[in-house]
């Protein structure tokens, strides 16, 4: 009996060692020294006063005003420099860090931790999840953080931020995961890490750790006027698009053509289902992969390649991890029934490889419009060419063209597609002035591109 009494409090202390244990915090000192290398500051000066965007909403405070006025008070071109952070993901200079932080911009600085400043380039955009690749050249190998799995993250664990928080270089801030898959309206694959971490603007782009020191977010965007609230991009999103980032500088992504809606428990009971998990779907596109794989409004998808669907904001996370051209299986309710139909995702419009025109260009890519194009992208128009691309510094932005303008005519010339741009542009290149007729929303306006001379 003293034996198992001394077993059972021997178990009791190693127990409650281990309890406590766990509920040391990590040695966060000797994790700030070892990280701090591998982030980056970035600060760029905007190309253009384009207005706020669906990231400046989310990212933008008067307290930056105010902190930005008190640091650069005797630099007013500073002033002007909007900023960010980002990690090196390669030793050869490869830099991750958000869209918006470079969005419209120029003249982009990347500082190392030793103070170094390089110019940057950008060498792959994805507006969709909010990220961009920056290249830098650097003399010497640079170190690398290393990126973790974010689906094996847990709400309370420990998390490092590091970061550029109102130019407030190199900045730690600690906390925990407070919540997964958090949906905040961002975009169509929404599905953030939230950490009460203190995240400011100026971070942005900088990496989230975890207690091993590996990346499993990227800080993204923060409440308005929120304590303790901030979100970052699941590194898992993030690694899925690098390689094609690096070799094409845009990702393609599955498109089914239909749109959907959550269940709520009274449109479940009246589709005769007993649970609200699923998506149903409102409309479906004429002629879209979702058309001829035999979907109807009001079919309602339960799974995917055997993922559940439990709502409206996990079909596109699915969707967009799919092979373009291969084929998936899709199970739907209808009527009573379950349904499982094949159907062959195929490129979004918005995604679509846009048709580079040939060198003398304005600095302008462009893809064909369509009615399902127009409906996609919400355009007022199915004429013209859509464009898809402006390059900082060209004619095209100084002209004060932008993405998603519609070109609908050429120099007079009515244009029905990329490739008659295309020819426009050669037949047209000893002219140093272009006039284009150019439809933003409802407006139409023209605009004159000023080449440089040959």
């Amino acid at each position: 009996m003293k034996l198992a009494h001394l077993f059972i409090a021997v178990l009791t202390v190693i127990l409650a060692a281990s309890a406590a244990s766990a509920a040391v915090p990590p040695d966060f000192v000797a994790m700030a020294k070892r990280l701090k290398p591998v982030v980056v500051n970035i600060s760029c000066t905007p190309a253009n006063n384009t207005g706020a965007d669906r990231n400046d909403l989310l990212h933008r405070d008067v307290v930056e005003k105010f902190f930005r006025s008190l640091l650069n008070s005797n630099d007013k071109r500073e002033e002007k420099r909007s900023l960010g952070s980002g990690l090196i993901i390669s030793a050869d200079g490869y830099i991750l860090t958000n869209e918006h932080v470079v969005k419209n911009s120029r003249d982009i600085k990347v500082k190392l931790a030793n103070g170094k400043v390089y110019p940057a380039t950008v060498r792959g955009i994805d507006n969709k999840l909010d990220l961009a690749l920056l290249k830098i050249s650097a003399k010497n190998s640079l170190p690398t953080v290393t990126l973790g799995n974010s689906d094996n993250s847990e709400v309370g664990e420990w998390v490092m931020a590091i970061g550029n928080p109102f130019g407030l270089g190199q900045t730690v801030t600690v906390g925990i995961v407070s919540a997964m898959g958090r949906v905040i309206g961002a975009g169509p694959y929404d599905n953030f890490i939230q950490t009460d971490a203190s995240i400011n603007p100026g971070n942005s782009g900088g990496p989230l750790f975890n207690a091993r020191g590996q990346v499993i977010g990227i800080n993204t965007a923060i409440v308005r006027g929120g304590q303790g609230i901030g979100f970052a991009i699941p590194i898992n999103a993030a690694k899925k698009i690098l390689p094609q980032l690096k070799k094409t500088g845009h990702v393609t992504r599955c498109y089914l053509g239909i749109t959907v809606q959550d269940i709520s428990s009274e449109l479940a009971e009246s589709f005769g289902l007993n649970s609200s998990d699923g998506a149903l779907i409102t409309s479906v596109a004429s002629n879209s992969p979702a058309q001829r794989a035999g979907l109807q409004r009001g079919d309602i998808i339960l799974a995917m390649d055997g993922h559940q669907v439990k709502d409206k904001n996990t079909l596109p996370r699915l969707v967009a991890d799919l092979p373009v051209g291969g084929s998936s299986t899709i199970t739907v309710f209808r009527s009573g029934n379950k349904l499982t139909l094949t159907i062959t995702p195929t490129t979004a419009p918005d995604t679509a490889p846009a048709h580079q025109a040939a060198a003398s260009t304005p600095g302008i890519t462009t893809m064909d419009n369509s009615a399902e194009v127009s409906r996609h992208l919400d355009l007022a128009t199915t004429a013209g060419v859509v464009i898809t691309s402006v390059a900082t510094g060209s004619p095209a932005e100084r002209a004060h063209l932008r993405r998603s303008d519609v070109i609908l005519e050429y120099n007079g010339i009515r244009i029905t597609s990329s490739e008659q741009l295309r020819a426009a542009f050669a037949a047209s290149a000893n002219k140093t002035v272009q006039r284009l007729l150019v439809q933003r929303g409802e407006r139409l306006f023209f605009t004159a591109l000023k080449l440089p001379h040959k």
